[in-house]
């Protein structure tokens, strides 16, 4: 039972349609309200209390905060696992990885979509870095070697010296991609929570 909240088994549609009707009429709160408390559209409530549609996990569960209800959600078949592995996408930087395994599985989990949504904050903070060292090793170097032409010798060592350190970048974002991606991946899996560092919280 979360926070004390009642709690009835697993609910499907038309009867959670119902029940969220009833605890909204009893708390004396209009489709608008409720739609504003668990940012949805009044549409979606309207769709939601008719039966229309079933609900994706993370509206079910602000429902449930907002109506102080358990609506029993479950469980994802092997939840945890599932966390892992998304946790375990950011280690390659590349955003599309995580960003699919997060589109394929965020309606079946409250805990999935959270935790994706963390995992794809960092991948974009990452990417965004990753474009920031990319832009200065093709447009930066580039410049230095013109400048070393005009200069002469005595510029080669500043040039050769700018060029080792533009790759450094590149292989500590591997490193903490490597680092953070492992490290959420097993807190996931023990229930602990999950910390990103250096994450701009781009999706919320």
């Amino acid at each position: 039972m979360r926070n004390g909240f009642r709690k009835e088994k697993t609910m499907n549609q038309p009867q959670l349609g119902l029940k969220v009707a009833e605890l909204r009429q009893q708390k004396g709160l209009t489709q608008e309200r409720l739609a504003e408390l668990c940012e949805v559209s009044p549409r979606t409530i309207q769709r939601i209390e008719s039966g229309e549609v079933d609900p994706r996990a993370y509206t079910l569960h602000c429902l449930g905060d907002a109506l102080e209800f358990d609506f029993g959600m479950e469980a994802a078949p092997n939840e945890n696992l599932w966390l892992a592995i998304l946790h375990l996408s950011s280690i390659f930087c590349i955003l599309i990885i995580p960003l699919l395994l997060w589109s394929w599985k965020k309606n079946q989990s409250y805990k999935i979509d959270q935790h994706g949504r963390l995992v794809l904050n960092f991948q974009i903070t990452m990417t965004l870095l990753l474009f920031a060292a990319s832009f200065f090793m093709l447009v930066g170097l580039p410049a230095l070697i013109l400048l070393n032409m005009e200069m002469g010798d005595g510029f080669v060592i500043l040039a050769s010296t700018l060029g080792i350190f533009s790759i450094l970048p590149f292989i500590f974002i591997g490193i903490f991609c490597l680092y953070q991606g492992v490290v959420n991946a097993i807190r996931a899996l023990s229930d602990k929570p999950i910390r990103y560092a250096m994450s701009i919280p781009f999706v919320k």
